[in-house]
This record gives structure tokens, C-alpha cells and sequence, in this order.
């Protein structure tokens, strides 16, 4: 098998994380080459065109289509989800998250694909305490701060609870992802820039880890070619990815800022934590209220002031033991390619 090259099935490929790892499946240097990739998304696949390319359009929730567009498929890398922190619906999150995954597996045993990759997420054990420097023996908190982390850990479970000698499994629980592209962090801080009134929350002294896209990449496709090759340490592991020390949220992202050619102004304006969570409080009411009239998901809100204000840190030690991770990027390359991105998107 070491030397077949296989059909991967790629739920999520239009997304941020999707499309990268197309990039690198395709890359000189992957460890894993494809004969075929069938990229599903709900969202029109934009990204680096190849001949081994196929894209079929559905939603993961819709178990028909994804049983039939993953047929011959010999690994599922399902990346597919809703990324929300508290402004969707309860039940579309869990219906994407939850069951979505459950339709990935379901149909992973109907067209007997043997090895899934899940992209979970560090928010699986977020707890809003600070957590500093763990592993991925830390349990699931008991109660959880949104639907959004109740559902990846629950997608999780899933999985693991998938696995047998016919279906493989390994769970990826990226850090902070950042890159070019970034659709959750970076355009928000450049229009506070632009603006002219820059603020940050918390201290400045919290931190948590971050990781570069192009790394995040790189670490599905490792896992994915060590289930291929019979590595059986991965099998029915959890890992953390990430490929730097932990940093301020902002502090790291004010790098991309400045460097972008955006001028932060005032220079130190932080809001304590305790006001912005009244303020993330405020702003999340206002969307509610205003729900009759006009959606809108505030960018604002008490998760982000918890998120951002609390230690997470944790390392990549147990990837890079059982199927040798190493940030393909490094750090000043990673961030220089964000900030090329963003210099040139102005």
C-alpha cells in the first residue's frame, strides 16, 4: 500500500484549511500522492486547479450526497464544518458539526474507506480558566462555552468511537490558524487600523497558540499518510498542532498589521477584560434584537473577549513524535507570506 497512491475524499476543500491542503497533497514534496482528489464543499471550489481535481458541490448534512460523491474513495480527510462562536443557530451548528461528521463516517463504512482524518479544534477543551502548557490527555470540560465547542468535541467522540480495524481514524486539533486569506481574524484588525482607533482587549499578557495555514496543511497530510502506511501510532490518536511559542493574540497579529503597511494608532490602547465582556455582552443582545430586521454576527463578542483574553498554550510534541510533524514553514516565513498577502490586498 506503502507505494499506491490513493483517492482522497476532502469534505470542507473550498475552505481555508480545505484548500490548502490541496496545495500541499499536490506539492513536489508530499509524502502522500493522490490519484484523485474529490473536493466536497457547499461553497464553490476557487483554488489551484489541477487534472486530479474533482469538486462535487452538497452539503455534509445531506447523507445521500455524501455517501454517493465519496465513492472509490481510499481516505477522508473531513475538514468540513461550521466555524461559529455563538451567533448561529444552535441547531445548524450541530447539524453540520455533529451530524455532518456522523454522515462522513456513516458513508466512510457504506463505500468502505479505511482511514479518516477529522479537523477538530483546540476548542474542544477550551474551558474560559487558563490552561498553560497542556497535552492532549486534558479532559473535555463538562459544560462549554458555545455550541461551537460542545460540537467539535462531540464530532470528536464520534470518531473515536468510529474507529475499528476497518475504519482508522486520527483527530487534528489546529491552533489558532492564521495566513493569507484568514476569514476570521486579520480583515477585522486591518479595519480597526484603517479606521484610526485600534484597541485591543485584556493586558496584553495572555497567551495562546497560533498556527501558520501552510503548516496546518502539511500536518493533514502527515496524518493522513501514516494511516496509509500502516503507522499504527496514530490510530485512534488526538493531536495538537501548532508551530510556534504561545503569544498575545494581539500583539502576534499587530505584526501582520503594521507590517501590511497599516498604522496602529493609538500605539497601547487596551480595554480591560472585564469591560469588554460587558461590551461583548451588549453587542451580542443588539444582534438578537435586531434578528427581525437584519442578521448580523457582531464581531464582538464574550467568547472572543474570553478567547483572547485567557491562557491556552500547548505544543505539537506528540505529532511530531508519532508521525514527525515539523512545521513545514517556518516563522518568519509564514508570517512574511501573510503580510505580502495583505500588502498587496490594501
Amino acid at each position: 500500500m506503502e507505494n499506491s497512491q490513493p483517492h482522497i475524499f476532502l469534505t470542507g476543500g473550498s475552505g481555508f484549511i480545505g484548500s490548502r491542503i490541496v496545495e500541499e497533497l499536490l506539492a513536489d514534496d508530499s509524502p502522500l500522492k493522490p490519484s484523485k482528489i474529490t473536493i466536497f464543499d457547499i461553497q464553490p471550489y476557487q483554488g489551484i486547479q489541477n487534472e486530479l481535481i474533482e469538486f462535487v458541490q452538497g452539503n455534509i448534512f445531506d447523507y445521500t450526497v455524501v455517501e454517493s460523491a465519496s465513492k472509490n474513495a481510499d481516505i477522508a480527510i473531513h475538514s468540513a464544518a461550521i466555524i461559529d462562536w455563538g451567533t448561529k443557530s444552535k441547531q445548524e451548528v450541530l447539524n453540520i458539526n455533529v451530524e455532518g461528521t456522523k454522515n462522513m463516517i456513516k458513508a466512510c463504512k457504506a463505500n468502505n474507506i479505511n482511514h479518516l482524518v477529522y479537523t477538530s479544534s483546540l476548542d474542544a477543551v477550551f474551558t474560559g480558566s487558563p490552561l498553560i502548557d497542556i497535552d492532549e490527555t486534558q479532559p473535555y470540560p463538562e459544560t462549554h462555552h458555545t455550541v461551537y465547542c460542545e460540537s467539535k468535541k462531540l464530532g470528536e467522540l464520534a470518531v473515536l468511537d468510529a474507529h475499528s480495524t476497518d475504519l482508522k481514524t486520527c483527530i487534528l486539533r489546529p491552533s489558532d490558524v492564521y495566513g493569507e486569506a484568514d476569514p476570521y481574524h486579520i480583515d477585522s484588525l486591518i479595519d480597526m487600523a484603517k479606521n484610526g482607533f485600534y484597541v485591543r482587549l485584556g493586558n496584553g499578557k495572555s497567551k495562546c497558540q497560533h498556527v501558520y495555514v501552510g503548516n496546518m496543511a502539511h500536518a493533514h497530510v502527515l496524518a493522513a499518510n501514516a494511516l496509509w502506511t500502516n503507522n499504527n501510532k496514530v490510530e485512534k490518536e488526538i493531536y495538537f498542532i501548532t508551530d510556534g511559542q504561545g503569544s498575545n493574540f494581539f500583539k502576534f497579529f499587530d505584526q501582520v498589521v503594521e507590517g501590511a503597511g497599516y498604522k496602529i494608532f493609538p500605539k497601547n490602547a487596551w480595554i480591560p477584560k472585564k469591560l469588554a465582556y460587558s461590551i461583548g455582552s451588549l453587542s451580542e443582545a443588539t444582534a438578537v434584537l435586531m434578528r427581525p430586521i437584519k442578521k448580523y454576527n457582531p464581531k464582538f463578542s464574550r467568547f472572543a473577549v474570553t478567547y483572547t483574553c485567557t491562557d491556552f498554550t500547548f505544543s505539537s510534541k506528540k505529532a511530531s513524535k508519532d508521525f514527525n510533524f515539523q512545521p513545514k514553514y517556518s516563522s518568519e516565513e509564514a508570517l512574511q507570506k501573510t503580510i505580502n498577502f495583505y500588502s498587496k490586498n490594501k
